[in-house]
């Protein structure tokens, strides 16, 4: 059955790289005259990367990958959708750089991606799209080097329990519920206004959970720290900060969490 989740999946990301890589969120142009896509919590948290090997999980159509390679590091991106990694592809070759694309499922990347890395990196809505954190912490696990840094910023778990379809936030989902949630809606995050109709699986994660996948699979955890502010506006009603980001308008629960962590 997990199968057919991942199938809708990747048709659905398939259908969103499209319009995504027109959106003005990903601001296509820009990035390639040399804006970089990433925000400043993973820019603070791994620093210089210059030399170092990076794997990114999860990269849709490569912006951040190629935006750490810019930076420095030797980088492989990895997806499900097979039109991402062929756009981060030609991305890739377009800006002249040196990153490498496998395409398949994050759970299966040790199959496909046999190195160890430095660091390995993901970002702002990833595990939402997988049923169980103890094979993807163990991947994380097995793809770093001994001394290598896992690090992850991503919405927090308060806000996968709101149905935000009819543009309010109505508390739905548990925060840690076991069952798979099944969404069906017009637009995408970057696209509003778009007619595509995004068919979606996926599941919630409590923190507790995403940290002791990490610490099973032999991770150190360094550090968990929850913000009640994020980079993107993706949710209905946030307001912008002083700080640039975006909160909701009572800042009741925390937006983002980031965890950093290091395998001995």
């Amino acid at each position: 059955m997990k199968d057919k989740y991942f199938e809708v999946n990747r048709a659905t990301w398939n259908e969103k790289v499209k319009i995504h890589s027109k959106s003005a969120m990903y601001n296509l142009d820009a990035f390639k005259k040399g804006k970089t896509s990433l925000m400043p919590y993973e820019i603070d948290a791994l620093g210089d990367v210059k030399g170092k090997s990076l794997l990114h999980l999860q990269c849709h159509f490569g912006q951040d990958t190629l935006s750490w390679s810019r930076a420095g590091a030797k980088c492989t991106g990895i997806d499900l959708s097979d039109e991402g990694i062929a756009l981060a592809q030609q991305l890739n070759d377009e800006l002249g750089l040196d990153a490498k694309f496998t395409q398949c499922n994050v759970l299966e990347t040790s199959a496909h991606v046999k190195e160890t890395f430095d660091i390995v990196f993901t970002s702002y809505g990833v595990i939402g799209w997988l049923p169980d954190l103890k094979p993807w912490g163990k991947m994380i696990s097995e793809r770093l080097t001994s001394g290598g840094t896992f690090y992850m910023v991503e919405f927090h778990p308060i806000v996968w329990m709101f149905d935000y379809l009819d543009g309010k936030q109505i508390m739905k989902y548990g925060y840690m519920q076991d069952e798979v949630i099944y969404e069906e809606y017009e637009g995408t995050y970057a696209n509003q206004d778009s007619k595509m109709i995004s068919k979606e699986y996926g599941w919630n994660h409590g923190l507790s959970e995403v940290v002791n996948a990490l610490i099973e699979a032999g991770l150190t955890i360094e550090y968990l720290n929850e913000y009640d502010e994020s980079p993107y506006n993706v949710l209905p009603d946030l307001v912008n900060t002083k700080s640039g980001m975006y909160a909701t308008k009572d800042k009741l629960y925390p937006l983002i969490f980031e965890i950093k962590a290091s395998k001995p």
